[in-house]
């Protein structure tokens, strides 16, 4: 492959957030082999990074982060050096009807990725040096927050409105709700304790909602997006009053860079946009948005609002408190969120035969057109 400084691991790069980063790393560090492993579960689609498979620094290794064997392999005959572990199953409807496939890959598929690095980087003669095991978490983990100002007041911690006074920071213990969150809680058990076990360079990182391109339409915004261009209806659960913070993924995507950089082994960070709303307030603002780039009236599709019973276990609210992030490596959000919801809804709509070939399923055949194996 190249005589590279650097050989990078990047788990689940295939999907939302993951493509975003292993299109960063791939564009920004030519001098970076970056690798990336994806089992290409449903929520993996490679045309996410059609415009980087070309390109000499990149390769893509089909791989169930959960065998051993194919993992260790990977890692060894790389000689990786770096693994950005975003590998996970993360929709929470999906956990509550299968908490199997949850705990195998986000827990297990987790164990298996640290075992083969810490086995391959202990054989080596400096040992973890220069070595860096970052995973990639999320602000559910830490359970929910009570919602003390259902009308929003500003923020202590920011410029924007916040609907209560406690924030989710790096102290916050765990307290998982759903077995998606559970498992993700888990993995970090794992991930720290390795590193207090062997010392294995390891950092954690806990995010808010992402948005963006290439998110899988079963996700609300994307979800919105679609069923308003074919004018269906427009589920909301409960009243639509749970609060979530909200990050564009592209902000994620360079948080990650600088922490996997300029980050602190053994730390936590916790990313986030400092971006408090209300589902029902998305929806509307959603709906706006794409009517307006329509050509429609702004509200003419409020009417597809539904509300629709509320998901088991369904946390009030999350808010991060990322001022560690910012204070230590002087990070913030590029985008407000309206224009990230503005330039959201227009990359969906001048993209909808990505939506299309994803919603009928026919993206799932990208890997055998590209890459001729069945």
């Amino acid at each position: 492959m190249g005589n590279y400084k650097r050989t990078i691991i990047i788990t689940g790069g295939a999907g939302f957030i993951g493509s975003h980063v292993v299109r960063l790393m791939v564009n920004k560090y030519p001098d970076y082999h970056i690798i990336n492993l994806d089992k290409l579960t449903y929520a993996g689609n490679l045309a996410n990074l059609a415009d980087v498979e070309s390109k000499p620094n990149y390769t893509f290794v089909r791989a169930d982060i959960c065998d051993y064997e194919a993992v260790s392999r990977v890692i060894r005959d790389n000689a990786a050096d770096g693994i950005i572990h975003l590998a996970a199953e993360s929709h929470v409807d999906r956990s509550i009807v299968d908490p199997f496939t949850f705990a195998r890959t986000n827990v297990m598929g987790t164990l298996t990725l640290l075992q083969s690095a810490r086995e391959y980087w202990e054989s080596l003669p400096g040992g973890y040096e220069g070595k860096l095991f970052y995973h990639i978490s999320t602000d559910e983990v830490y359970g929910a927050l009570a919602m003390t100002h259902p009308g929003g007041v500003p923020s202590p911690v920011s410029a924007h409105v916040a609907y209560g006074d406690q924030f989710f920071t790096e102290e916050s213990k765990l307290d998982p709700h759903s077995p998606y969150s559970a498992s993700k809680a888990s993995s970090e058990h794992f991930v720290r304790a390795f590193h207090d076990t062997y010392g294995m360079p390891v950092i954690v990182t806990n995010c808010s909602n992402n948005y963006g391109p290439y998110q899988f339409p079963e996700k609300l915004i994307p979800l919105l997006i679609n069923n308003i261009r074919h004018r269906r209806p427009l589920p909301v659960y409960g009243k639509g009053e749970n609060v979530r913070d909200w990050l564009y993924v592209e902000d994620h995507a360079c948080a990650i860079d600088t922490i996997f950089h300029h980050g602190r082994p053994a730390e936590t960070y916790n990313i986030g946009g400092f971006n408090e709303w209300r589902n029902i307030d998305i929806v509307r603002l959603v709906i706006r948005t794409t009517d307006r780039l329509l050509g429609r009236r702004e509200d003419e599709d409020m009417g597809l609002i539904t509300f629709v019973t509320d998901r088991k276990g369904h946390d009030l609210r999350y808010a991060i408190d990322s001022r560690k992030l910012q204070r230590e490596l002087g990070w913030q959000p590029s985008l407000q969120f309206e224009e990230g919801i503005v330039r959201t809804v227009r990359w969906y709509l001048d993209n909808q035969a990505w939506m299309d070939n994803v919603t009928s399923g026919d993206y799932m055949n990208y890997y055998d057109r590209m890459y001729g194996r069945r």
